[in-house]
């Protein structure tokens, strides 16, 4: 994810890691909302107008339009029995089968549009055995973001339920002071206030830091925690956060459980690739549309020998000699007897 910075610090008890990039406005203006947009990491918009250039002059004779008469040869054709070699409407399972490729198509992409650019979860992880956990608050708010706490912990408990880790989301503007902190003066303070917080090692401290539209994100995971929470997951959460956190149509509390919720998914399953399921439904409807064909094939070979079995049946019997009514005799009495 662009605007990010490098993986975490592991160790044999906790881990440490985050990121952080520039935003423009950030969610602490007006009332905690983005004022511009933009999120960290991802450049952001910037509002503003666009001026043409110089544009070339303009034509002030007058044009004369010069029209030319178009003759063209007046062919029809004529379909007798459907298209040439298929038997009449057999291309109407082709063209539905088209268009249920063109709509597999695009609900591949637009599965794979948001969460495109999430890491991917490739191992399965197990949540943390119940018990795990003393539960504390969910929330530390300086900065006046929160208004709807109900909101906020819907996702949050949603993640602690699938991980079996509880999260707690710390709000600030400053560490020890400083609005732009390096990640040794963040490490110090994440470590001391996670034991402030928390009395086990099954706890997740995320550190949202926002100051003047700079917004970083920094982490703390206890012992236990890492067992779930390694390093592809802690990167899974990340970038949800850094993903909504440009989302102006979402409040600050539907940002944050937004991220919570489909990083807790994600993180606990493997990622399936969209097009996998595509290409299975497009294996079962080609294996359908074969079945069809090969239905109306022998449909339609017995409807054209019961064609021409009518036909010889109209046929007067004077036409025939002796020995052909004979044959025909015996013919159409094993036919009967069958």
């Amino acid at each position: 994810m662009a605007g990010r910075s490098g993986g975490g610090r592991m160790g044999g008890g906790r881990s440490f890691g985050g990121g952080s990039g520039r935003g423009f406005g950030g969610r602490s203006s007006f009332g905690g909302r983005s004022s511009i947009g933009g999120r960290s990491g991802f450049g952001g918009r910037v509002g503003g107008s666009f001026a043409r250039g110089p544009q070339p002059p303009r034509q002030t004779w007058p044009v004369r339009p010069v029209i030319r008469p178009v003759i063209r040869p007046y062919r029809r054709t004529v379909w007798v029995g459907g298209a040439p070699g298929c038997g009449g409407g057999c291309l109407l399972p082709v063209v539905i089968l088209l268009i249920i490729i063109l709509l597999a198509a695009i609900f591949a992409w637009q599965g794979s549009g948001r969460d495109g650019d999430i890491t991917k979860s490739t191992v399965r992880r197990e949540p943390l055995p119940k018990g795990s956990v003393v539960e504390t608050s969910y929330y530390t708010d300086e900065l006046g973001w929160i208004g709807n706490p109900t909101k906020l912990t819907a996702g949050m408990k949603n993640f602690y339920r699938r991980t079996g880790v509880q999260p707690h989301v710390f709000i600030t503007d400053n560490i020890n002071g400083y609005h732009y902190p390096d990640a040794d003066v963040v490490e110090e303070f994440a470590f001391a206030l996670y034991d402030d917080l928390f009395r086990d090692e099954a706890h997740l401290l995320l550190i949202l830091l926002e100051y003047q539209g700079e917004f970083s994100a920094w982490y703390v995971t206890g012992a236990q925690a890492k067992a779930v929470l390694d390093q592809e997951a802690m990167d899974i959460l990340l970038d949800y956060i850094f993903l909504y956190y440009n989302y102006t149509n979402l409040s600050n509390e539907e940002f944050l459980s937004t991220a919570f919720d489909k990083a807790g998914k994600r993180i606990m399953s493997v990622t399936v690739s969209p097009w996998v399921y595509v290409f299975i439904v497009l294996g079962v409807l080609l294996i359908l549309l074969l079945l069809f064909l090969w239905w109306r094939k022998a449909k339609q070979q017995k409807n054209l020998e019961a064609e021409q079995t009518e036909k010889m049946l109209n046929i007067p019997l004077e036409t025939f000699g002796d020995s052909e009514l004979e044959e025909l005799a015996d013919k159409y009495k094993d036919d009967e007897d069958e």
